[in-house]
Formats: C-alpha cells, sequence, structure tokens
C-alpha cells in the first residue's frame, strides 16, 4: 500500500511541477528550433534560407547575452554604438553559420534526453539526434536561459565544443591584433554580414 501511495505522490508531484513550469520549459526553444528547421524547404535557395534562419534565431535565441559573453571583458570597453552593431551583426553572420549547422538537423530526430538546471534561470538541454544520411548520430548540448523574456538558448554545444565559445576566442584574437580596438571587430563583422 505505501509503495502505491509514493507512486501516486510522484505523479501528483510530477503533474504539478510540469504545470507550474510549463510557462518556462527550457527544452521549449530547443524544439521550436528543430520544427523550424524541418519546415525549411529541402531546395531553398541560400537567402531564403538565411532568413529563415536569422527569424529562428531572432525567435529562440537571446543574442544580445550571447554576443556580450562572446565579447567577454570587451563589452564594457564598447560603446552603446559598437554593441548594437555587433549584436546585429553577429545575428547575420551567425544566421549564415547556423543555416548549415543546423541544416544538418533537416529530416533527423531530436531528441530532448536531459533539462539540468544551472540555477539563476539557467539550464542545459542535453538532446541527442539520430544519425541521417552519412551523418554519425550527434549529442547536442543547449544553453538556455530566462532573462526575463523566457527561455532562450544562448549556446549550443556540438559534440563538447561551444560554438559561441569558439567565436569568442575568434574574436578576442581579432581584438588583440587591433591593439584592443573593438571597431575593427565590429567593421569586419559587418562587412562578413553583407556578402
Amino acid at each position: 500500500m505505501s509503495r502505491l501511495y509514493c507512486v501516486v505522490l510522484s505523479a501528483v508531484a510530477a503533474v504539478s511541477f510540469s504545470t507550474a513550469s510549463f510557462a518556462a520549459d527550457p527544452s521549449q526553444p530547443v524544439k521550436a528550433v528543430t520544427a523550424a528547421v524541418q519546415q525549411l524547404p529541402r531546395d531553398s535557395s541560400g537567402a531564403t534560407r538565411e532568413s529563415a534562419i536569422r527569424q529562428v534565431l531572432h525567435d529562440d535565441f537571446d543574442l544580445a547575452y550571447a554576443a556580450r559573453q562572446a565579447l567577454g571583458a570587451h563589452w564594457e570597453a564598447a560603446t552603446p554604438n559598437q554593441r548594437a552593431r555587433f549584436v546585429a551583426a553577429l545575428e547575420t553572420s551567425e544566421s549564415k553559420a547556423y543555416g548549415e549547422r543546423l541544416g544538418m538537423l533537416q529530416g533527423a530526430t531530436l531528441v530532448v534526453d536531459k533539462i539540468a538546471p544551472k540555477g539563476a534561470g539557467a539550464w542545459t538541454v542535453d538532446s541527442s539526434v539520430e544519425a541521417v544520411a552519412d551523418l554519425p548520430p550527434l549529442k547536442i548540448s543547449w544553453d538556455v536561459r530566462d532573462t526575463g523574456q523566457g527561455p532562450r538558448i544562448v549556446d549550443v554545444k556540438v559534440s563538447g565544443v561551444s560554438l559561441f565559445m569558439t567565436r569568442r576566442s575568434e574574436f578576442n584574437a581579432v581584438i588583440q591584433q587591433s591593439g584592443g580596438a573593438i571597431e575593427p571587430l565590429v567593421a569586419q563583422l559587418e562587412a562578413r554580414a553583407s556578402r
């Protein structure tokens, strides 16, 4: 009888937890990104695809937060104008890069394996992607934060490699080569985004 009681209590607790946390489900942006990528026409052109991916980034990623993390300590040194330009150029240039990366999810099945809270409105959402075409199975971790606008993705780690931290290394190298100036990096990203 006590075992049945424990099972019932667990079920009630699970329902209560899922109802209470439904509005802030950290896996929601991951599922939204996957669904949006699945909707992309397979034969869409580069510009059409980039536009659709840009919309996904805008809707489900917190690019302003990711941009701050990617610039690291240099964010404080940037002027408000440089910050705004940096975020806009990052969104455009990343839509091209993510177009290719997220494109591998097309036709694949993504399964959310585990959600681990990190505290302060942050989670890691671990997922796996089944093998598709000639790609092996993948493990993808999504860093998700809620900074007041609902859960949004702030980083993606494919096989343990952080996409935004990789960018941070690249950005730091450009800033160091420019004697600590941020403007050359912003101009470089804007030029890349305009191609």
